[in-house]
């Protein structure tokens, strides 16, 4: 443990982690879903685990039994709709699907639970109920005020564990932004008002290359440029408004207009309002508008985008109330379909996973917490495992060299000069063709390396190391500098603490989880966290510390499903920072330090491939990749491959694997069991086999997300029995992952202003400092 300069170095070096790190948590309690756990029904269900199926569902103490069940179900269904009219629940899923509350939750609460009317729809109802109050109470999912981004810091001159700062509130704040793509249909209508048209900035196209009067494409041969739009052309940046570009070149304002008509036919150019990736579209929106000469046609679009920003802060003032919201949301979404003829809700599908609503809302937590050094001295098995994650990315990086270098030796075959845009293009789908494969190959190795590690014996259930004990094999197998992209110098591990407060972790009372490691990214530079955090500065001198040079950045389009949309975009970008675009421009066109693909060049330096931009300053090619690359493989590290079983594996005091099964949707019979009791037990009798926990969180290739099962609540295993039976239909050998929850609704730390604990995790970012600097400038 070594704290240099505000800087926290993980045990054995190497590894820096950021002074402040992300607070994950659940906007309910995590005790809200034991409210579905009825006392004693599991303990009676068991009763009649080793009876014979013949005789299991008759006589007098079955009868007892389906009384009690009977019983608990409609005070269950009771509780449920106490959750359903709670204020904070329902304004939660005005947020996710407000349709819901109209279609599902309103005929719940007006219906009178009894067990002769549960009928199939109320049950469908609970369920749904039930599915969403998990996801509040112990899904650590960062979104609104159910999933507020908390925030905390090292305090290694402090207390030893944990000490929590609860605040005055829940929250600190709320904010209510704009998804990107509603401003962009906004942007539509303005560009198509009459008079817009010599105040729109056209843009050539990023891929287009200027050279020697001719246009050129990639793989396509250069175009000579007629007399008069090679000026034209290079105009065309995004920021020079029509007008402009005939003042520039001395030129009738209709001679651009029909030079930049040949253009755009020619599709060298793009001419509409882009709107710049930004938190605050609207804004970015609005700055273009004002720039606009003509009065008359400026203040009918700033009067088009008041309209909605008028609508957008009325839901922002009913943020505590869900009628009001709901009113708000939809008076918001009238405006926007009247103004653009667009729907103010996009169909769910793969290129719409995020972002549907035309508006979200993030918050951040009042409770804030610092970690000592009881803690950090506990990290050294992540810092083993953040070793074999850059040992993943080192030989990703080269087999992506070697693809680059294929690419650019066949460009070069046949230009003289090859471009960044032009590579881009040859390695479609970027990174390259063979991408996932060759992932998978890294990942089986990196798996097979751990598992002659971990060595864990067959059938076992709980595997103990010490680091100290592996440390050699650790370094023999994985340890190396980085030689990756950029940002695969950062790796965002989540870290749960197991224990009974936050009092217990001072007096060594307490166990580290490792959940997910997501490798080569820096999570928090998310817009997502940064808009919640209160200083954006501190996080901005966090990333100097780590590059203290400027970087080159690829410029990513504003959604690309699953991994970008509006929320999720990098925004730590600093001024000094290099932006190049591809494809998509999605830059401020008056931001210093951004070029086109095109203008770009690639060239072999010392043996390496390397962007060399307009200014002259130089960058490995591999780091424009980085985002494509790291998209591949975020994910990918585990320790073991998926088989049927895998242990809990403990190193030092730190769970760097939890327990997990795999069965498929056909063998799960329970699942298909018609009588609500018979399931139940039969659930129960499964799990025992198996010997399962109480509380885990099942995978499914048929569900979005991981949920929570609580085999002791009939309701929770209602939804898993209805997901296996979703998933037996789609394929009936497909496996569902269960693992076992750690730490369980009964392990929380994580206090609010009334003293109620919720489920949390702490996300860090770790920086390689092994890497050289990769920039170099002429």
């Amino acid at each position: 443990m070594v704290s240099v300069a505000g800087t926290v170095l993980l045990p054995g070096g190497g590894w820096r982690l950021w002074s402040q790190f992300a607070l994950r948590g659940t906007g309910f309690p995590a005790a809200g879903v034991l409210r579905l756990a009825p006392p004693g029904l599991g303990v009676a269900a068991d009763k009649f685990a080793d009876v014979a199926p013949r005789d299991r569902w008759t006589g007098a103490e079955w009868e007892e039994f389906e009384a009690f069940f009977d019983e608990a179900a409609v005070r269950t269904a009771r509780e449920l709709q106490d959750i359903a009219s709670q204020p904070r629940f329902r304004t939660a899923l005005a947020w996710q699907n407000k349709a819901v509350l109209g279609s599902g939750i309103a005929p719940f609460l007006a219906w009178t639970p009894t067990a002769a009317g549960r009928t199939s729809m109320p049950r469908q109802r609970e369920e749904l109920v039930a599915h969403y109050w998990q996801r509040f109470c112990v899904k650590n999912d960062t979104i609104g005020f159910f999933g507020p981004v908390g925030w905390g810091s090292w305090d290694l001159d402090g207390p030893r564990g944990i000490t929590t700062v609860p605040g005055e509130d829940f929250l600190a704040c709320s904010e209510v932004y704009f998804s990107s793509w509603g401003i962009d249909a906004l942007a539509k209508v303005i560009g198509a008002e009459p008079g817009m048209r010599p105040w729109v900035p056209p843009r050539r196209v990023s891929f287009a290359r200027i050279a020697d009067g001719a246009v050129s494409l990639p793989g396509r041969a250069a175009v000579p440029l007629a007399d008069g739009l090679e000026d034209v052309l290079w105009l065309c940046d995004g920021a020079h408004q029509p007008v402009e570009i005939a003042e520039r070149l001395d030129r009738d304002l209709d001679g651009v207009l029909a030079a930049l008509d040949e253009l755009l036919h020619r599709r060298w150019i793009t001419w509409r309002i882009d709107v710049p990736a930004s938190a605050h579209p609207d804004l970015a929106l609005r700055a273009i508008v004002e720039r606009v000469g003509d009065p008359e046609v400026r203040q009918r679009a700033l009067d088009r985008i008041e309209v909605l920003r008028r609508g957008r802060d009325r839901v922002r003032a009913a943020l505590g109330d869900a009628d009001a919201l709901l009113e708000a949301m939809s008076a918001l979404e009238n405006d926007f379909v009247e103004t653009t003829r667009t729907s103010a809700q996009r169909e769910k599908g793969a290129k719409t996973s995020a972002n549907r609503a035309l508006v979200y809302s993030d918050s951040r937590r009042a409770a804030t917490a610092r970690l000592g050094s009881a803690v950090l001295d506990e990290l050294t098995p992540l810092a083993q495992c953040l070793t074999a994650a850059r040992w993943m990315t080192n030989r990703y990086a080269e087999i992506a060299r070697g693809h680059l270098r294929e690419a650019f030796e066949s460009l070069r075959a046949k230009h003289s000069v090859v471009d960044l845009a032009s590579l881009w293009m040859a390695c479609l789908p970027v990174p390259h063709p063979d991408s996932i494969a060759d992932a998978d190959r890294v990942q089986a190795e990196l798996q097979r390396r751990w598992e002659s590690i971990v060595d864990a014996p067959e059938g076992a259930r709980r595997v103990r190391l010490s680091s100290a004990a592996i440390a050699e094999q650790v370094r023999e197998a994985f340890e190396e500098p980085a030689t990756g992209w950029n940002v695969a110098r950062y790796i965002s591990p989540d870290v749960f603490v197991v224990a009974e407060d936050a009092e217990a972790v001072e007096r060594g009372e307490f166990e580290l989880v490792l959940g997910e490691l997501h490798v080569g990214v820096n999570t928090m530079s998310a817009s997502l966290f940064v808009m919640q955090h209160p200083d954006q500065e501190e996080l901005l001198a966090e990333t100097d510390v780590d590059y203290p040079g400027p970087r080159l950045m690829p410029m990513l389009p504003k959604e690309q499903p699953p991994r970008w949309n509006t929320r999720s975009r990098p925004a730590l970008n600093r001024p000094q920072d290099y932006l190049v675009g591809m494809v998509d421009h999605t830059a401020d066109p008056y931001r210093p330090r951004t070029a086109m693909g095109a203008d770009v060049l690639v060239e072999e330096r010392d043996g390496e491939l390397v962007a060399v931009l307009p200014d002259g300053a130089v960058f490995p090619v591999l780091d424009v990749f980085g985002n494509a690359l790291t998209a591949r493989i975020m994910d990918r590290f585990s320790l073991r491959a998926a088989g049927d079983h895998s242990p809990r594996v403990t190193v030092d005091n730190v769970v760097v694997a939890r327990e997990t099964w795999r069965f498929t949707a056909e063998s799960l019979e329970f699942a298909a069991e018609k009588h609500e009791s018979r399931r139940f037990v039969r659930a129960r009798a499964w799990r025992d086999e198996h010997e399962l926990p109480r509380y885990v969180f099942i995978v499914s290739p048929a569900e979005p997300r991981p949920f929570y099962v609580d085999f002791d609540s009939p309701v929770y295993v209602n939804v898993l029995a209805k997901a296996v039976r979703r998933l037996a239909r789609k394929d009936p050998s497909a496996r569902l992952t269960v693992s076992e929850m750690l730490p369980n609704p009964e392990q929380a730390w994580l206090t609010d202003h009334t003293g109620a604990k919720y489920s949390s995790e702490l996300r860090f970012v770790a920086f390689d400092q092994t890497g050289r600097d990769r920039h170099v400038q002429d």
